[in-house]
């Protein structure tokens, strides 16, 4: 995608994380020096409103896009928009059917989708799953990774967090802890690095995050 790399949050079901992903990770590549954009595909709106929740003076730091249209129109809105940034993430729509993310998934290099640890989020992973798997062996889609999201120290978020490791699709050598400094952050319309040293934790978990993905596709 003319030397820029494109970054699909998928999910099959609300509740996942994928907002919060999405955002955390475009301000940690904005923070390494990469000019990074946002193309909100989700009808919720959930990234435009996190960045539009920012003070004037203090704006979310990377570009944000509310691509509108048929699907034709949003590609090539996509499109242009890949040759003023390093990096592009698509915030997807909850649903496997829905237009967007289809092409989203036509449109990406890396396909990260983010598991919340419990039963019913495993499942509806499976689903998911499927269609990305169809896409690698079609040759469609290079890469794609389950990652380990809102994860709680419990036994039963241990348990799940094995089963991850059954899936066909690869899991991320990073997770996301279920931690208030990501809803506080989302209240401000910035990111746990704009929180200090009180979300420092959650600052170290998307260091990793990053540098993980970064690694992932070869930067």
């Amino acid at each position: 995608m003319n030397g820029s790399k494109a970054i699909a949050l998928l999910s099959q079901k609300g509740g996942s994380g994928k907002t919060t992903v999405t955002m955390q990770l475009a301000a940690a590549l904005v923070l390494r020096g990469y000019r990074v954009a946002v193309a909100d595909l989700d009808p919720q709106e959930s990234a435009t409103r996190w960045a539009e929740s920012a003070p004037a003076d203090a704006p979310f730091p990377a570009r944000m896009l509310r691509p509108l249209g048929d699907t034709e129109e949003i590609r090539q809105t996509l499109w242009t928009a890949t040759r003023e940034v390093d990096f592009i993430l698509f915030d997807c729509p909850p649903s496997i059917e829905h237009p967007h993310m289809v092409s989203a998934l036509e449109l990406c290099d890396f396909a990260i989708v983010p598991v919340v640890p419990s039963p019913t989020d495993l499942w509806s992973t499976r689903a998911i799953e499927k269609v990305i798997l169809k896409r690698i062996r079609s040759g469609r889609l290079q890469r794609a990774a389950l990652l380990p999201n809102r994860v709680m120290r419990t036994a039963l978020a241990a348990d799940v967090l094995e089963v991850m490791r059954d899936f066909s699709l690869p899991v991320l050598d990073a997770a996301l802890s279920q931690r208030s400094a990501y809803a506080q952050s989302a209240v401000m319309g910035a990111s746990v690095y704009e929180l200090g040293r009180t979300a420092a934790p959650a600052q170290e978990e998307v260091d990793r995050l990053v540098s993980v993905v970064l690694e992932q596709l070869g930067e």
